[in-house]
């Protein structure tokens, strides 16, 4: 063999090669950046607009309904969804995977350039790659306090967070994006003028027209005007500034004029909040910072906690504030990495010492070992190069590989000591050796690759998620097969001079083959075996299959709970009710008085519920700290909906665990009965599960509408808008224009002070068009009803949509049969003729994974015959090594059941990969067992003889490979920890499948390769494998 020859002849070159693999397999381990997960890269486009005082209606039907007609029709766009929210809307555009993303968002922004003019008031359109944030995981949080004695509030202080504490962590390497928020406003200031509406009756002011006439008051250029030899701009400095506001002359009486001063107050405030944070039961600024795409987060993450640190030190202790970290993902990082990293060591160690229990010689041991440091080596080069990272899953790749990369190096070895033992000198056994088995290490190499594409085809979250495990597996055994006939046969040649490896086992082997060959020698007993060990794994497989789930439930060291308030709460209720009442119930566990003691804790509030997420320090109780949630912090608070869970890593890959069930009808009224009626079956079906409802399924928000009497807005001079303009002027405020510093711009908003009652609302008395004065009554009806908190849409259809969060015990595809066989038949029955069903969610995106994976699982049956058949030029015996799979899967169905005894472990996608894997893995038995027979039917021997020789001859290798791999894997089956269950049910899959094929392949290989072969003594290789035709390949 050309390779192995040249490594012979130039020694030095092969130790400047693994010199130079050494020197930057370390450099590239060092660059490597370092996250918890790959970078997923989601096909997504968010659209946010925001429209100050409006109801979910009006931003429907003033925002939501003209973005979604211009957007409409996008190439690639597979579903868009809207919500409306009091004061916000968003728009949440998905494509298909093929999509180009830079030219999608320039078509989205070219779209809404068209866009007809929104409301006056409302923001502009922000637009977002990659979906909005809560969609994005964050990679770390941070909130502003004021520090004891610090005056004012914190709210004072969001300027200078946007002017310091921002791009002081923006410039950071790695870090994408910092947004700071109070809530959906961010509690920006305002120039509010304050009327009194009395006054402004008493005194005959028309409010619409003065909302009217302060609109116009803005600055007027004239453009440019020559006077003798200069150019004069032309300007109109018809802008108030604030001090001058309350001179504006609103109307005279009796030769005097009326001012605003007279009427209202004018003043610089903070917006309304739309949502209000607090930490640690302190007022706070939520602070977020989200990282770049291939960015070392654990480097990033560093860097910002040092800026902040300085920050903490200087400019914000000078201003009495604090910046406290909530969420640190560098902690889960170390513990994940760590353990795969402890698993990697101490895999290597067991996978060692299975070597020495064989070999019994230190040099020889050493010698296969050295594939695995290079290996891994030289995958870090690779990873490096292609700019991928160090992260929980290209670790497991590295774990699994630890044994897997040893295979070859056994079989080589193995193959140069027995030809030593025949007499061959050191450079012609190890020439030899490596040359006789490289038709079967090239035959397993690439099958053992080649079963890879399918994952790397795969390019949904999930795919993009386990390529790591992939691309890290296959350098490793590529890599692996390279050193086993370069390196391999030259250190045999330097380090075992003269030595003979005794085979201490050689009677076991002797025993064992007399075994099979006796099992194996009759025509019928074969066929009996055959028939019984390919059809009997099939049905055990599909009889045990454990049920599916999407992705493997990641937990975090916290509890993210959900509230939601009773319609028409309002603030003081909100406040002295609820959150007042949830920080005195956590303050004990955050002090220490009571257990398990909490690390920190934040509450979020926006109009109708808020969030609560609660750290322990403790990390083994956090279970105890979810029951507590449910049992104490949320108990008795009258009327208050709430979910508590443990956190989910995964969620911001669409792995919450959670099926989401759309209720779709132009018909509101038989919606919202079907949704009531869905979710009483959903929890008559599945008590145990969290449901919740997408809007509220109450609708019950109360609402004072006022019904416009036209004749009498006639008679009094006005239109409806004028009326309209007196509505919001009288309610949250009338938006009358902006004021704009030189540096920042405020809203100017025209509003009356407070009233306490519809009563009161009714009987205010306005000075209309015409002159008179008249209450409000006398041009509206006011009619006390209920409305919607929140619009949901998809598809440009209204719709409701059932959150369902199964149990950690419960699987989705459980969860989803009850639902489609219990809930769907009879909510088909009530709902409208329009209506439809439809699933989304970890459902939907496990319905279309399987499809993906079952096509991709055949295409790997389908390459790997092929590749087997090309190379072995025998369809015959491809089709032989295949039937050894059946037993694998078998096998790993088996262990997951065996698993499931002690934790709960359903088929999730990753440990389905764990199957894909073992088909490239359990074939390489099979491939030895194949080669080495046929090898010895060319060189004269019977079929009989054959088979019973590649039995004695390949038994050691076989046990030895399988073993070292299964050990070196042992450790992420058996070891938990942060991030274990990533990998727990992969392991247990490609440990049971390669405990039952090895045992049981040694059986079935010789039964179809004993097929015939009394007809086939004197014809050997007659459509059977050419030794040649694999060699040559070298």
């Amino acid at each position: 063999m050309k390779l192995t020859a040249s490594s012979l002849n130039n020694p030095a070159a092969v130790i400047v090669a693994v010199t130079i693999i050494l020197v930057f397999g370390i450099a590239s381990l060092v660059r490597l950046p370092i996250q918890l997960f790959p970078d997923i890269e989601a096909p997504k486009i968010a659209i946010h607009t925001g429209w100050r005082a409006a109801s979910p209606r009006e931003i429907e039907s003033e925002i939501i309904e003209p973005i979604e007609a211009v957007l409409r029709g996008l190439p690639g766009l597979k579903e868009m969804s809207a919500t409306a929210n009091p004061g916000e809307g968003w728009i949440n555009l998905e494509f298909g995977l093929e999509t180009d993303m830079q030219r999608t968002l320039i078509e989205v922004i070219s779209r809404m350039n068209r866009l007809d003019p929104l409301p006056r008031d409302a923001t502009q359109p922000l637009i977002m790659l990659g979906g909005d944030s809560d969609e994005t995981p964050a990679l770390t949080y941070f909130f502003l306090q004021l520090l004891p004695g610090t005056p004012g509030q914190v709210s004072d202080y969001m300027q200078f967070i946007e002017d310091t504490v921002r791009p002081a962590l923006e410039v950071v390497p790695g870090v994408a994006r910092v947004t700071a928020s109070l809530g959906n406003g961010r509690g920006e200031q305002v120039l509010e003028i304050l009327f009194d509406p009395y006054r402004a009756a008493q005194l005959g002011i028309d409010l619409p027209a003065t909302a009217e006439r302060l609109g116009q008051a803005n600055d007027v250029s004239g453009g440019f005007v020559e006077v003798g030899r200069r150019q004069y701009t032309l300007r109109f400095t018809g802008r108030y500034e604030p001090a001058e506001l309350s001179g504006f002359v609103l109307d005279w009486r009796d030769g005097r004029p009326v001012k605003l001063g007279d009427i209202a107050d004018i003043r610089v405030t903070r917006g309304e909040q739309v949502l209000t944070t607090s930490q640690n039961g302190n007022p706070a600024i939520g602070i977020r910072i989200e990282k770049e795409n291939g960015a070392n987060a654990l480097e990033a993450l560093n860097t910002v906690k040092g800026i902040v640190e300085e920050l903490n030190a200087g400019e914000l202790q000078q201003r009495g504030l604090v910046m406290a970290q909530s969420f640190d993902a560098s902690v889960f990082i170390y513990r994940a990495i760590s353990l795969v990293a402890s698993n990697i060591f101490l895999g290597i160690f067991l996978a060692i010492g299975i070597l020495w229990w064989f070999l019994r010689r230190l040099r020889a041991t050493l010698i296969i070992a050295i594939a695995i440091p290079i290996s891994l080596l030289a995958t870090f080069i690779v990873l490096n190069t292609a700019g991928r990272s160090l992260n929980v899953i290209s670790l497991a790749g590295l774990a699994f590989a630890v044994g897997m990369v040893l295979d070859a190096a056994i079989v080589v070895l193995e193959n140069i000591v027995r030809l030593r033992e025949k007499g061959l000198t050191s450079t012609e056994a190890a020439l030899l050796g490596s040359s006789q088995v490289w038709g079967a290490l090239l035959a397993s190499t690439a099958t053992t690759v080649a079963i890879f594409l399918p994952v790397l085809f795969m390019r949904e979250v999930e795919g993009q998620l386990f390529a790591d495990l992939a691309i890290t597996i296959a350098i490793a055994v590529i890599v692996s097969t390279v050193v086993a006939v370069t390196i391999i046969p030259l250190a045999a040649r330097t380090w075992l001079h003269g030595a003979s490896l005794q085979d201490h086992n050689q009677a076991l082997w002797q025993r064992i083959t007399g075994l099979i060959m006796a099992i194996t020698a009759t025509a019928p007993r074969r066929w009996a075996l055959v028939v019984s060990m390919v059809s009997l794994p099939l049905v055990l497989s599909v009889a045990l299959l454990p049920e599916l789930d999407y992705l493997p439930p990641v937990k975090r060291d916290a509890v993210d709970a959900y509230f939601w308030f009773p319609p028409g709460a309002g603030e003081h209720t909100i406040a002295s009710e609820y959150l007042q009442v949830l920080d005195e119930r956590l303050a004990p566990y955050m002090s220490g008085e009571r257990q398990p003691a909490l690390k920190n804790y934040y509450i979020l509030n926006w109009p109708g519920g808020g969030a609560i997420g609660a750290r322990v320090l403790d990390q083994d109780r956090v279970k105890e700290l979810e029951r507590i949630m449910d049992e104490e912090i949320f108990a008795d608070l009258p009327d208050l909906k709430h979910y508590a869970a443990q956190g989910n890593l995964f969620s911001g890959f669409g792995g919450d665990r959670m099926i989401k069930i759309h209720l779709q009808s132009r018909d509101r009224a038989a919606l919202a009965a079907a949704a009531q009626l869905a979710q009483s079956l959903l929890e008559e079906a599945l008590p145990d599960v969290g449901i919740i409802a997408n809007p509220s399924l109450e609708q019950a928000e109360p609402e004072l509408q006022l019904i416009p009497d036209d004749r009498r807005i006639s008679e009094a001079g006005w239109s409806r808008a004028d009326v309209g303009v007196l509505v919001r002027a009288l309610g949250q405020g009338q938006y009358v224009g902006e004021h704009f510093n030189g540096e920042k711009r405020m809203d100017i908003i025209l509003r009356a002070q407070p009233w306490d009652s519809p009563e009161k609302l009714a009987s205010m008395p306005v000075a209309t068009g015409n002159g008179s004065v008249v209450p409000l009554s006398e041009l509206v009806e006011l009619r006390r009803t209920v409305g919607p908190d929140q619009l949901v849409r998809i598809d440009s259809r209204r719709t409701i949509t059932l959150d369902v969060y199964p149990s950690d015990e419960m699987s989705l595809e459980h969860v989803l049969e009850i639902v489609k066989t219990t809930v769907e038949p009879r909510l088909k029955e009530v709902m409208p003729g329009d209506g439809n069903i439809l699933y989304g969610g970890s459902a939907n995106a496990l319905t279309r994974a399987i499809k993906s994976m079952a096509g991709n699982f055949a295409l790997a049956l389908i390459v790997l015959f092929l590749l087997m058949a090309a190379l072995f030029r025998s369809p015959r015996d491809s089709a032989m090594v295949v039937l050894a799979m059946p037993l694998a899967t078998v096998g790993g169905v088996i262990a997951l059941r065996l698993l499931n005894l002690v934790t709960f472990q359903p088929l999730d996608l990753l440990t389905m990969i764990g199957f894909v894997i073992l088909l490239g893995l359990v074939v390489n038995n099979a491939i030895l067992l194949v080669h080495q027979t046929r090898s010895a039917e060319r060189g004269g021997l019977s079929r009989e003889q054959s088979v019973e020789q590649a039995l004695q001859t390949r038994l050691r290798p076989i046990f030895m490979s399988t073993l070292t791999s299964i050990f070196g894997m042992l450790p992420l089956l058996l070891l938990p920890g942060a991030g274990s269950v990533i990998y727990r049910g992969l392991a247990a899959v490609i440990v049971g499948g390669m405990c039952v094929s090895t045992v049981f392949t040694l059986v079935l290989l010789p039964c179809l390769l004993r097929m015939g072969e009394h007809q086939g003594d004197n014809v050997a290789g007659a459509g059977e494998t050419h030794p040649d035709s694999l060699e040559s390949a070298a």
